[in-house]
């Protein structure tokens, strides 16, 4: 079966998450999750040549590879032990995926409820307070909802804007939330003292369905328009040579 003409909207996301490392530059890209790393390679393809890649484990990648695959060949090793170097020189951009983010894109990763008695345990706080403190992050939100995009956040495993400013220079010195994906569109957090703004939303999804899905109000500073669209040159990337057996829209179902 021929690949539909028009994209879909895992294929929006992909190129949302794709344009977070626009411009980065020689420093490491580390997406988590299936349709960020769909967008890392996408983006290292065609508008970011220079962004570093590894294979998933200890060596970085030439050219581009299919997800569930392994690149044809490598071009150099970066073992554990190089990362915190990569981490606390700032030379990496992660995208994660919140369990719980708020206004000011303070995230949990580690537990909903209740900490000594939680309701549901997530992965623990890991990597998220040296990440936002020490390079740019991203987000990646697969099922927008308020059950994700809240008040409040039960945890605070990486900082948001606010509690950045509150620590001083030692935590807002190097601190960059760059961009948030969800599958209804894409954020910022160039707001009023740095709150989280509607930059654009996805084909089909109206400012009033975001609103609704989201726990707190969200900034736009005017008419917010359409998430841009892939080009047929991402297109073909996506479909024939990243993702092939169309993972994505398993992670995107809307």
């Amino acid at each position: 079966m021929s690949a539909p003409a028009e994209p879909t909207r895992a294929e929006v996301c992909v190129v949302a998450c794709a344009e977070a490392w626009r411009g980065d530059g020689e420093i490491l890209a580390s997406p988590i999750g299936l349709v960020p790393t769909i967008g890392a390679r996408l983006a290292r393809a065609t508008f970011s040549p220079d962004l570093l890649l590894t294979d998933g484990e200890a060596a970085l990648g030439v050219g581009t590879w299919p997800v569930g695959g392994s690149p044809a060949q490598t071009e150099g090793a970066l073992p554990f032990r190089q990362i915190f170097e990569l981490i606390w020189s700032g030379r990496r951009h992660v995208m994660m995926g919140p369990g719980q983010i708020d206004r000011y894109g303070n995230i949990n990763i580690s537990a909903i409820g209740d900490f000594h008695r939680p309701k549901v345990a997530l992965l623990g706080v890991r990597g998220a307070p040296g990440n936002t403190v020490s390079h740019p992050c991203s987000y990646w939100v697969p099922r927008h909802s308020r059950r994700t995009f809240v008040e409040q956040v039960d945890l605070v495993c990486g900082i948001g804007y606010d509690r950045a400013a509150a620590a001083g220079t030692s935590a807002s010195r190097f601190h960059q939330l760059r961009r948030v994906v969800s599958d209804l569109g894409v954020f910022d957090f160039t707001g009023p003292d740095h709150r989280m703004r509607l930059v654009s939303t996805h084909p089909g999804v109206t400012v009033e369905q975001v609103h609704e899905a989201t726990g707190f109000e969200l900034w736009t500073g005017g008419e917010v328009p359409q998430t841009r669209l892939p080009t047929a040159q991402e297109l073909t990337l996506i479909r024939t040579v990243i993702d092939p057996a169309g993972h994505r829209d398993a992670e995107v179902r809307r």
